[in-house]
C-alpha cells in the first residue's frame, strides 16, 4: 500500500481534526459548534444494518444519560442523508429490541458520501472494507482534544455501558486528579497519583489521611463515601 493511501488517525492528546458536515440535525462546524462541551463520535458501517440498528437504538436511549454528563453524541456513516432519514424513520416505527421501541434518535448523524470525516478520523481501514467505516469511538473533551480512541470490528457491536462508564472514568480523574483501578465502577475506591521522590514516597506511607489507605509506597487508595449501587 503506497504511503498515502495507509489510514491515519489522531492519537490521544490530539488536536480532534475540524470539519463541516452535513448531517440528520442541520449542518455542524465541528469544533466549533461543541465548545464546552464532551462528544462521543463514532461511526458505524452501514444504515439498515441489524448491528448498526441495536448501536443506535442504545445510543438513543441513553443520549438523555450522556447530555447530563455534557456529553454530546455524533454518529456518522458513508451513506447520504434520504438513507440516514429512512432509516432512523424505520427504526423508530418499526423496530422492537430488548423492550426499547418507537425509539426516536435525536443526535446528529453525519452524510459522509466522500470520506472526508472518516478518513480525517481513520475510520476507513482498507483490509476491513474500502466502502464502510468501521466502528470507530472517539471521546473527546471540551477543549477539542481527543481522550480516548475504541475500534470495534464490523461484525461485533459495542458496549454502551462501557463507553459512559469511561467518560465518567474520564471526568473523575480531570476534577480530582485521581486514576481509576481495573473494573473500576463509579463509587468504587479509587487510586491517589504516585509519589515523585523517596521523601514523599515515605510520606505517603506514613502520613495518616482520613480515607486513604496503602498497598504499597507506589499504590494507595483513596475511599470513596459514595459506594456502587
Amino acid at each position: 500500500m503506497c504511503d498515502e493511501e495507509k489510514p491515519s488517525m489522531p492519537l490521544i492528546g490530539d488536536d480532534a481534526p475540524a470539519f463541516k458536515a452535513k448531517t440528520t440535525m442541520g449542518e455542524i462546524d465541528f469544533p466549533k459548534d461543541y465548545k464546552g462541551k464532551w462528544v462521543i463520535l463514532f461511526s458505524h458501517p452501514a444504515d439498515f444494518t441489524p448491528v448498526c440498528t441495536t448501536e443506535f437504538m442504545t445510543f438513543a436511549s441513553m443520549q438523555g444519560e450522556f447530555r447530563k454528563m455534557n456529553c454530546e453524541l455524533i454518529g456518522l456513516s458513508i451513506d447520504s442523508i434520504y438513507a440516514h432519514i429512512a432509516w432512523l424513520r424505520t427504526i423508530k416505527e418499526k423496530i422492537v429490541y430488548r423492550n426499547m421501541s418507537d425509539v426516536e434518535v435525536k443526535f446528529p448523524v453525519i452524510e459522509d458520501l466522500r470520506m472526508d470525516v472518516a478518513k480525517k478520523y481513520g475510520m476507513v481501514q482498507p483490509n476491513a472494507s474500502n466502502t464502510q467505516a468501521v466502528r470507530a469511538v472517539f471521546i473527546i473533551d471540551p477543549k477539542a482534544k481527543v481522550r480516548a480512541v475504541l475500534y470495534y470490528p464490523l461484525s461485533n457491536g459495542r458496549n454502551m455501558d462501557e463507553i459512559k462508564r469511561l467518560l465518567t472514568a474520564m471526568q473523575k480523574s480531570d476534577l480530582e486528579g485521581i486514576a481509576t483501578p481495573a473494573n473500576w465502577q463509579p463509587g468504587d475506591d479509587v487510586i491517589l497519583p504516585p509519589p515523585g521522590s523517596c521523601g514523599t514516597a515515605k510520606d505517603r506511607v506514613e502520613k495518616k489521611e482520613p480515607g486513604k489507605y496503602c498497598l504499597d509506597w507506589f499504590m494507595c487508595f483513596r475511599k470513596e463515601k459514595r459506594k456502587r449501587k
